[in-house]
C-alpha cells in the first residue's frame, strides 16, 4: 500500500461546510513543516476540492508513475532566508498576544512578549524545514470549475484509490482534508485505514474536528465526533476556526461568530480543545495572490483606496500591494502571518498527543 512511507495519518473532520477545514488543513501543514518535520496533504473533498488553489497548484498535474500516482512537491526540505523584516511588523506581536491561546516563539525582552518573527532570527538561518507535498482531485480535472457529477459507488472507489495508488516519498504526517458531512467518502476512507491498521497498528493517529463558534456549527460537527467513536477514530482535539476578529486600526477585538462555543463542546465530549484560530484579514491575499502579510497600514489610510505615506505622499492601494507580492514560497512567507503563533501552539499540542499514543499513554 502507498501509504506504507507514512508515519502518522491525520484526519481534518467537521459536520458542517464552511468552518474553514481546508484553511485549518493547510496552515497545520506549513506549520508542521516549519517545526521540521515532513508532511502531505491528501484532499478528498471531491466536489469541492480547495488545497490546490490554497497552495498555489492549480497549474500543476499529477504525474503518473509506475506503481501509482505522484504527489506534487509543494516545496522540499530546506533551510528558508532570514524572516523580512517590515516596519510595521509589530503589529504582528499585537495581534498574537489577544485571546487565542496564542504560543509565540522566544523568551520576552524588556517585559513585552517576542513576535515569531523576532524571535526566530536567531537560529532560523540553521533550521531546516520539512518538505511539503499534496494530492488533489482537482489536479486529475481539465479545468478548475469542472463539476464532478459522481454517485457514491464512484467517490468511494476514487477515495480508496487516492489511499492505495498514490506513492508518497516519506512522511512523517499525512493530513487527509475531507469533505462536510459524514457520508460515503468518510465510511470509504474509515473503512480503508481501519483495515490498514491491522498492519500498521500506530499509523492512524487520530481526528482533528474543525468547528466554528456558532450554535449552528457546534450542532452539526458533533456528528463528526459521533463518527468518530462509532468507528473507533480516536479525536485527537478541537479546533475552534474564526475565533474572533482584532481590528488591525484600533486593536479592539470583535466576537463576530460568537465565542467559547468550540472550548464547550470539546468538555461536553471529554476531548482536548487544541484552541481558537482568529480571522486575519491578511491570509486570503497571503494565498490568493502571494503578498507577504503586512500589518499596522491600515491606519494610515487615505480616500478611495489610498495609503498616505509619511511625507503625505498618496499611493494607491494597487501599488501597495506590488510592493507587497514577490516571488518566493508560500511557508516562506507564512512566516510573517500572524497566524503563524496561533497554529505553531496547536501544531505543538498535536505532535505531543500523537507522540503519547506511541508511548502507551492513555489520556
Amino acid at each position: 500500500m502507498s501509504l506504507d512511507n507514512v508515519k502518522h495519518i491525520v484526519l481534518v473532520l467537521s459536520g458542517k461546510g464552511g468552518v474553514g477545514k481546508s484553511s485549518i488543513t493547510t496552515q497545520l501543514a506549513l506549520s508542521l513543516s516549519l517545526a521540521g518535520h515532513s508532511a502531505g496533504i491528501l484532499d478528498i473533498d471531491l466536489t469541492g476540492p480547495s488545497i490546490p488553489r490554497l497552495l498555489g497548484l492549480e497549474d500543476g498535474k499529477i504525474t503518473q508513475a509506475p506503481g501509482g500516482w505522484l504527489p506534487i512537491e509543494v516545496h522540499p526540505s530546506q533551510i528558508l532566508p532570514p524572516i523580512p523584516s517590515p516596519a510595521s511588523a509589530e503589529s504582528t506581536s499585537d495581534a498574537q498576544n489577544g485571546d487565542f491561546n496564542c504560543t509565540t516563539v522566544g523568551e520576552p525582552t524588556n517585559g513585552a512578549t517576542a513576535s515569531p518573527i523576532e524571535a526566530e532570527k536567531v537560529d532560523e538561518n540553521e533550521k531546516r524545514i520539512g518538505s511539503l507535498h499534496a494530492i488533489s482531485l482537482a489536479l486529475l480535472l481539465p479545468s478548475r470549475s469542472s463539476a464532478v457529477v459522481w454517485r457514491g459507488p464512484k467517490k468511494t472507489a476514487m477515495v480508496r484509490q487516492f489511499l492505495t495508488d498514490v506513492l508518497w516519498p516519506p512522511l512523517d504526517y499525512l493530513l487527509i482534508d475531507t469533505p462536510p458531512g459524514t457520508s460515503d467518502e468518510h465510511i470509504s476512507l474509515a473503512e480503508t485505514l481501519l483495515k490498514n491498521s491491522q498492519t500498521h497498528p500506530n499509523q492512524l493517529s487520530g481526528a482533528v474536528i474543525i468547528t466554528t463558534p456558532q450554535a449552528v456549527a457546534i450542532s452539526d460537527v458533533k456528528k463528526a465526533i459521533n463518527f468518530c467513536k462509532k468507528t473507533n477514530i480516536e479525536v485527537l482535539g478541537v479546533v475552534e476556526n474564526m475565533s474572533g476578529y482584532v481590528c488591525e486600526c484600533c486593536g479592539e477585538r470583535s466576537n463576530l461568530f460568537g465565542k467559547g462555543g468550540g472550548k464547550v463542546m470539546a468538555q461536553e465530549f471529554r476531548v482536548p480543545f487544541l484552541g481558537g484560530v482568529p480571522v486575519d484579514s491578511r491570509w486570503g491575499p497571503l494565498v490568493e495572490e502571494g503578498l507577504r502579510p503586512v500589518y499596522g497600514d491600515v491606519a494610515n489610510n487615505g480616500e478611495n483606496g489610498e495609503d498616505v505615506e509619511g511625507d503625505g505622499e498618496r499611493v494607491s492601494r494597487g501599488e501597495k500591494d506590488r510592493e507587497m507580492r514577490e516571488d518566493g514560497l508560500l511557508v516562506d512567507k507564512y512566516r510573517n502571518c500572524a497566524l503563524r503563533g496561533v497554529l505553531e501552539g496547536i501544531t505543538r499540542q498535536l505532535v505531543e498527543i500523537v507522540k503519547a499514543q506511541g508511548n502507551g499513554a492513555v489520556r
